[in-house]
């Protein structure tokens, strides 16, 4: 907290400095922060904490020096006898303010208020409950660790630490929200991430005028990169500390937030979403073999289903070869209606699996491909193609790895769908060309979302189609202006 925020400095006045600690923790209403009076060395004392981040043995063992002490041990500048030569902790520090007092102890760490001392002793001895650092479902591996990013700030940290053990690896903290006080972690290679970047990010960080961010890494991002018509993502989210890593060692800056087991990955471009760790985890020539399929399932699971609605309403424009494109048994609903209707049918479906206890996903799978899907064509009103491409479709979105592209891709795919309906052929090449032209203008950060296809990089562009062997990739990206651009 800076100086001119200050209102309570820490007083001589014992009794006043706690009665206002009491009535700003509310220690009478609340049953979890606990108050405890304490009486060592002909001194008054007084222990704040939060019950429930405190580690019982820490407090404990804290009090076990203190009854060391003889009177008079503490006659000469306590805080400083009590830091240096009692308390048996390595994270100490002090405050001369009381409301940052509250502040810290409402994030975890306990406060020792002193009789006669103008400061009171932070002590951080907060322990979150967390879970282990199982692997994230949504970016599995058959190859690789198994650990991934949790809810506790301070491990992910390690986590990434652990991979990178660079002398410049910075870890800036930040705290956020008037009311939430969250705990954010500004991570990068002060060797190699630009500076222009970094500040950038802080910069935004700095400004966010809110009360909390309890959605946590995705208020940050819709306050820091704005674009908020835009379904794109202008980060990417990992929970993989060694995707997290890779990216630190090319420049990238990352974005740590407490209560969030993802990672935020600032800038990145279009084709970083499409990158997934099991490319690298196997020999280069069956990871660029896996990429290429991965590229076609994306541009199916966008482009299949309106190119096949334009040769299903315009026979005329039907290739010589493919005469098998069309609806040989019509549906009761007009065929644009189909796809609307399936498409928001498969909307529902993911939303309930969402909701769905996992005893129960099975049943639910089988409610939907019986019931629903082979009912809907036996009655007349889909056609078994539409069934078919919505179904390759889906399977194209599903393959993204990127959770936040593949949402948009589909909303892409039901406007191309729209106003291929509305104006042909047109509309078809009309909706690609100005979908091409939204993603050119997005920058990331000053980062083109194109790059390196626009602007033209071709050894760059090679790299994203194709899976380098690690030993000839010499170069870092250039388009985030690393400080060294050779690895």
């Amino acid at each position: 907290m800076e100086e001119s925020e200050k209102k309570r400095p820490v007083h001589l006045d014992f009794e006043d400095n706690i009665t206002y600690l009491k009535k700003a923790l509310g220690v009478e209403e609340n049953f979890d922060i606990v108050h405890l009076e304490l009486f060592h060395a002909g001194k008054q004392m007084a222990l704040f904490v939060v019950d429930g981040f405190a580690k019982d043995f820490a407090i404990t063992q804290i009090q076990r020096e203190l009854v060391t002490l003889e009177l008079g041990d503490l006659d000469h500048d306590p805080v400083e006898t009590l830091m240096k030569s009692v308390i048996p902790y390595v994270e100490l520090s002090t405050a001369s303010d009381l409301d940052q007092v509250v502040d810290e102890v409402l994030s975890g760490p306990a406060a020792l208020v002193i009789e006669g001392a103008e400061k009171v002793i932070l002590i951080d001895t907060r322990e979150y409950p967390v879970r282990g650092p199982e692997e994230p479902d949504t970016e599995k591996v058959i190859r690789g660790s198994r650990d991934g990013f949790v809810e506790t700030i301070v491990m992910n940290v390690a986590l990434i630490r652990r991979r990178v053990r660079d002398r410049t690896l910075r870890v800036e903290y930040v705290s956020t929200g008037r009311r939430s006080k969250s705990d954010l972690a500004i991570t990068y290679i002060a060797d190699i991430a630009d500076d222009k970047i970094v500040s950038k990010l802080k910069q935004g960080v700095e400004k966010m005028i809110t009360d909390g961010i309890p959605m946590g890494d995705k208020t940050i991002e819709e306050y820091v990169f704005g674009h908020h018509l835009n379904p794109y993502p202008l980060v990417r989210y990992s929970e993989r500390p060694d995707v997290a890593a890779s990216h630190l060692f090319e420049g990238h800056v990352l974005l740590l937030v407490d209560g969030s087991p993802s990672v935020m990955i600032a800038p990145t471009t279009f084709w970083h979403h499409l990158q997934h760790a099991e490319e690298y985890r196997q020999k280069p020539v069956v990871g660029a073999a896996l990429r290429l399929v991965r590229f076609l399932a994306v541009w199916t699971s966008i482009f299949l289903l309106p190119l096949w609605y334009l040769y299903a309403s315009n026979e005329g424009l039907i290739p010589p070869g493919l005469e098998f494109i069309g609806e040989e048994q019509k549906g009761a609903v007009p065929l644009i209606y189909q796809f609307l209707f399936a498409e928001a049918g498969i909307e529902m479906l993911r939303m309930a699996a969402i909701h769905t206890p996992n005893a129960l996903s099975t049943a639910l799978g089988l409610v939907a491909a019986l019931l629903i899907g082979e009912v809907a064509i036996e009655v007349g009103m889909f056609s078994p193609e539409v069934i078919l491409y919505l179904a390759v479709a889906a399977v194209g979105t599903f393959a993204t790895p990127s959770y936040e592209l593949g949402l948009a891709n589909r909303l892409i795919r039901v406007a191309l769908l729209i106003v291929t309906s509305l104006f042909g052929l047109a509309g078809y090449l009309i909706g690609t060309t100005v979908w091409l032209l939204m993603l050119a203008h997005i920058r990331s950060i000053d980062t083109p979302y194109l790059w390196p296809f626009i602007p033209f990089n071709g050894r760059a562009l090679r790299d994203v189609l194709l899976r380098a062997p690690m030993p000839l990739k010499h170069r870092r990206p250039v388009a985030i202006h690393p400080k060294d651009p050779d690895r």
